[in-house]
């Protein structure tokens, strides 16, 4: 310890003094790190030196610490100085997780950490029940592991293991081990030791061949093997009596034990993309057998590569920050991230000879999203074309989708068009972080996709022996196929609304009025059955079939296209039970139960359904306090606007927010600058200079607009406003606009006030000093500056390396910390106030443009870096251009440089 501490210059020691002060929740305003029995050093640089000074000072709340959490991105030193403390000032260690990839390279790929072996002392933790090397730099599997008696969970995920040792089979507790992403090659023959192993996964590594051992693993219950390179596995698989899922998909199977089929528990076994060409008849019918992707049926095809041809273990990468473009695709594969949030995995054979793939990300409109009347939009929409294409094996895709607010009987899904019709792909959700989530699914054909947010659906088959649909939210609705209800097997799905019964009652004004569940059945084929089919509702809400009143029970019946809801309560026979409602049908539609006393029931069940639709919004118009000409025009749902309001007036003031309106999703409307006001700039999204907008619920409906106008301010302050307008804009906006009005309009939502202040005279032409209100340039005009939109175009193509931009612009570590704070869940906004923030600070300040040149340089943005060149030397030739006409400098040759149309915006 001694050797350790004492080489610490006194600043650092300093440092680890006041972090160990900080672990313990010592200090005033000390962040605690050390919570109950949990020690978290991985939040804050300097980790191990925290460690080393707790230990050092032995608190008494050390000897309770039973979760200790530690950064891998430390000097090796210093990180096994630390981790050689641990048994003897942690003893009553449970959980020990020691992971890298919290820092990321330029691609966006996770960092290793620098752990490649731990101390020989570790073993002496003889509680440890949970060990995590994740995303670290091992190459063998450190030798006190072996005798970490208690292990119940080890964690090797994201290392460069070639080999286990045979070691391992001595944990006589481990019940978890995932190795994924290393080089195995190989396993022990001791592996099938482990008896309490429940979960193994050992997918993404080079296994060729399986140890027949491993059928000794008589408790396991999940095995992992995809993304290897097996080519057949042991019949020893099927003596794991307790496995319930077995994956083995993306491998190079060309066979598998027909015994399988035997195992009594097994629910899912994945043989997805093989070169499985005969599966056994007991596997073939077997309904949790998954075969697409191999080729039943077919004969041998040539291989893409000549025999002997190594394959390759590290997939090409590619990352790409355009929102358009293209790329190729060998018989390798490939792994491309693109932008906004999108990835693509072409797995190695999904295609014979090289192909260039095309893709598009469009601004979601009505034209290309396609949404029921209880959808929500989660994403933009993404285009790949040639369009049709399909692969030899399926190509995954990943979308980036913020986690929607509720997911209370509704459910993400991945939708895309084919031959002029939208589906819905199977989808898996995947979390990496509490507030993203990424849509996985498997790609069929290219086309266009996009993610919504849809009631969940519940589907089965329908053969001609009869079924049972029960809703899987909703248990009490159910549907009743009857034998002999269609000749030919027919999919047939239902979705669940629910309407809160205040919403019910404040349409209403009826206290005692309820509704059922709202339900959509649909189906393929025929629109009739050949016998009447049943379906169940709950009654509604505080009823029982004892105390209501049957003239107050309606039964409501829409058919689309229609919007209408029709009473059909007199043509059914409708059966009350004491918690149902039952009656029989021969098509599908939407049905609805109400309760209520008043008349023209289908009226009031139709604008009860335009309710469940709508979205309660206000509008925002903020003016940003250091340049009043920059505008954010804003839609927000009513239950964000207060949070949004407390992060923007820092930098933005405006008016209150407008009233609540209500729009549907999918809704346009626009915005129009009025009373002198007007837009200053050639905007794609500018219509006779008014902003279009596009309402979708969970997506950010905000704009940032820069706005002049042609009155004098030198003479007086501008007094404008902002209209919101529904649909079309009219040709003749109202005079009275900005009062509100008394009689209905079915255009105008609400109007905002604009105020761009008076511009004072500068000295030489009037009396006081000048106060310039002119807008933020970086430069000069000798050589070239970067306006506003210049820095609003380059935060936009910062993405997520804003990070490393600002600590090359000199930022400190704790402002970067404060900044992801106050914008979190805002990539846009993190990096708009980093970079403006700087500029405001540099105003004035010669070589500022030249600082952000390099700083995107020295973070490998060099394509941002030669845009901003491009504005530069643009400013530089106009300025020239100008003194030559003047006659102030002569004639010189052309400067080169990229043509002005590649210049920023």
């Amino acid at each position: 310890m001694a050797t350790v501490a004492e080489g610490l210059e006194p600043e650092a020691a300093a440092t680890g003094d006041a972090a160990a002060a900080a672990a313990v929740g010592a200090g005033p305003g000390a962040a605690p790190l050390l919570a109950g029995k949990q020690l978290n050093l991985d939040l804050y640089p300097a980790g191990c030196q925290r460690l080393l000074h707790l230990c050092a000072q032995q608190p008494t709340q050390l000897l309770q610490v039973e979760f200790l959490r530690l950064s891998t991105h430390e000097d090796p030193g210093l990180l096994e100085a630390a981790l050689a403390r641990v048994p003897a000032r942690l003893p009553r260690l449970r959980s020990l997780v020691l992971k890298g990839g919290q820092r990321r390279d330029m691609l966006g790929a996770c960092l290793p950490g620098t752990l490649t072996t731990l101390p020989a002392s570790l073993s002496g933790l003889g509680r440890l029940a949970h060990l995590d090397l994740s995303f670290n730099s091992l190459r063998t599997l450190p030798a006190c592991v072996p005798h970490m008696r208690s292990l119940d969970a080890l964690l090797l995920s994201h290392n460069r293991l070639s080999e286990l040792p045979e070691a391992l089979g001595a944990l006589p507790a481990l019940t978890f081990l995932t190795v994924t992403h290393n080089r195995l090659r190989a396993l022990p023959a001791t592996l099938g030791a482990l008896s309490t192993l429940q979960r193994l996964d050992l997918s993404e590594n080079l296994l060729d061949s399986l140890p027949a051992a491993i059928g000794g693993l008589s408790r396991l219950s999940e095995l992992n093997l995809a993304s290897n390179a097996l080519q057949s596995v042991p019949a020893s698989l099927a003596r794991l009596r307790c496995l319930r899922l077995l994956v083995l998909h993306s491998n190079r199977l060309t066979s598998v034990p027909a015994d399988l089929a035997g195992l009594p528990l097994l629910a899912q076994l994945d043989l997805r993309d093989n070169q499985l060409r005969a599966v056994p008849p007991e596997l073939l019918d077997a309904p949790f057998v998954r075969l697409q992707g191999n080729p039943l049926g077919e004969a041998p095809a040539a291989s893409p590569s000549p025999p002997g041809t190594p394959m390759d273990p590290e997939m090409p990468r590619l990352r790409l920050t355009s929102d358009a473009g293209s790329f190729p695709v060998t018989p390798w594969g490939c792994s491309v991230t693109l932008a906004h949030g999108v990835r693509l995995l072409f797995p190695a054979g999904a295609t014979t000879a090289p192909v260039t793939i095309h893709y598009q990300l469009w601004l979601p409109q009505p034209g290309l999203v396609s949404l029921g009347p209880h959808d929500s939009l989660l994403s933009s929409v993404l285009e790949l074309w040639p369009h049709g294409l399909t692969f030899r094996q399926d190509v995954s895709l990943w979308l980036l989708v913020v986690p929607p607010r509720t997911q209370l009987c509704r459910e993400v899904v991945v939708r895309t068009r084919s031959d002029g019709s939208w589906s819905d792909l199977e989808t898996f959700l995947e979390e990496e972080a509490p507030k993203r989530l990424w849509a996985r699914c498997q790609v069929p054909h290219f086309s266009w996709f996009l993610v919504v947010l849809r009631p969940v659906s519940d589907a089965c088959l329908v053969p001609p022996e009869g079924t049972l649909l029960c809703s899987s939210g909703h248990p009490g609705v159910k549907v009743t196929f009857p034998p002999g209800a269609t000749q030919e097997p027919r999919h047939v799905s239902m979705q669940v609304l629910r309407m809160a019964g205040r919403e019910l009652r404040a349409l209403l004004g009826e206290p005692g009025a309820a509704v059922s569940p709202l339900l959509r059945l649909s189906q393929s084929g025929p629109t009739s059955f050949l016998r009447p089919v049943t379906v169940q509702l709950p009654l509604p809400p505080g009823l029982t079939g004892l105390d209501l009143d049957r003239s107050r029970l309606h039964l409501l019946h829409r058919a689309p296209p229609e919007a209408t809801w029709d009473d059909i309560t007199a043509a059914v026979a409708l059966e009350v039970t004491h918690l149902y409602a039952r009656f029989q049908v021969t098509h599908f539609s939407w049905y609805w139960l109400w309760y209520t006393t008043k008349a023209r029931v289908g009226d009031l069940a139709r604008k009860a359904w335009e309710r469940l639709r709508l979205h309660r919004v206000n509008l925002i118009a903020l003016q940003r306090r250091r340049d009043p000409e920059q505008v954010l025009l804003q839609c927000l749902p009513r239950n964000k606007v207060d949070a949004t309001l407390q992060r923007l007036l820092e930098r933005y003031r405006g008016p209150e927010p407008s009233d609540t309106v209500e729009v549907f999703e999918g809704e346009k409307f626009f915005a129009a600058f009025e009373r002198g006001i007007e837009v200053d700039a050639d905007r794609p999204d500018c219509v006779e200079g008014r902003i279009c907008f596009v309402f979708y619920s969970h997506l950010k409906n905000v704009k940032e607009v820069y706005v002049t106008t042609a009155l004098d301010r030198e003479a007086q302050a501008v007094r404008g406003q902002v209209s919101f307008y529904r649909g079309s804009v009219p040709t003749e906006v109202p005079k009275e606009a900005a009062r509100q009005r008394k009689g209905a309009d079915a255009l105008w939502m609400a109007t905002l006030p604009l105020k761009l202040p008076r511009l004072r005279a500068p000295k030489g032409r009037g009396q006081g000093a000048s106060l310039s209100l002119a807008p933020l340039n970086l430069g000069d005009a000798e050589n070239g500056f970067l306006t506003q939109a210049n820095l609003l175009s380059v935060a936009g193509r910062l993405g997520p390396d804003w990070p490393t931009v600002a600590l090359h612009l000199g930022l400190p570590y704790g402002e970067l910390q404060r900044i992801r704070h106050d914008f979190r869940d805002d990539l846009d906004g993190q990096t708009r106030h980093m970079l403006f923030s700087w500029a405001e600070r540099q105003a004035g300040q010669p070589g500022a443009a030249g600082l952000l040149v390099r700083a995107l340089e020295q973070s490998d943005r060099r394509d941002v870096a030669e845009e901003v060149r491009a504005v530069l030397d643009l400013g530089h030739r106009k300025y020239q251009d100008s003194i030559r006409r003047t006659g102030l400098a002569p004639e010189d040759p052309p400067l080169p440089g990229p043509p002005a149309s590649q210049a920023l915006a």
